[in-house]
């Protein structure tokens, strides 16, 4: 199972960009049951804050409820997630606390990754990073 970073259903939603072709998609084949991914609360919650800042508040209970369509599988954000977050990011300064917290997620639920455009990922040991258009090949299961 794979961790989906906001970023990807946000690039789905947003204006013409290099990213929204590969993240349709991605979300396509999770839907229909070839990838098996799911969110975080905290991904959830960062659709939410980030539509409501922007004013486009309709757009984000769109994307939201997409979201909750296609992703059905929501983990929940427990405290030992949030412990085992200021550890990393005790490790990492460079992260910011939201990349920390879904880190933390990925080890806590064993996942076997996170599906993200964002590049910080990929510093942290142990914890691997898929762009979309890695799996969305025939051969991903």
């Amino acid at each position: 199972m794979i961790l989906v970073d906001s970023n990807i259903p946000m690039y789905v939603a947003g204006a013409a960009h290099p990213n929204k072709a590969p993240s349709v998609a991605f979300l396509e084949r999770v839907a229909s049951g070839q990838v098996q991914a799911c969110v975080s609360t905290e991904i959830l919650q960062e659709i939410l804050h980030r539509y409501r800042a922007i004013g486009r508040w309709d757009d984000g209970r769109r994307l939201y409820t997409l979201v909750r369509q296609i992703l059905p599988v929501t983990l929940a954000l427990e405290v030992s997630v949030l412990d085992r977050a200021r550890g990393i990011l005790d490790k990492y300064p460079h992260l910011m606390a939201r990349d920390g917290v879904h880190a933390a997620t990925c080890f806590e639920h064993s996942l076997e990754g996170i599906c993200s455009y964002d590049t910080d990922y990929d510093a942290i040991k142990g914890l691997r990073r898929f762009r979309p258009d890695e799996l969305v090949g025939p051969d991903r299961d």
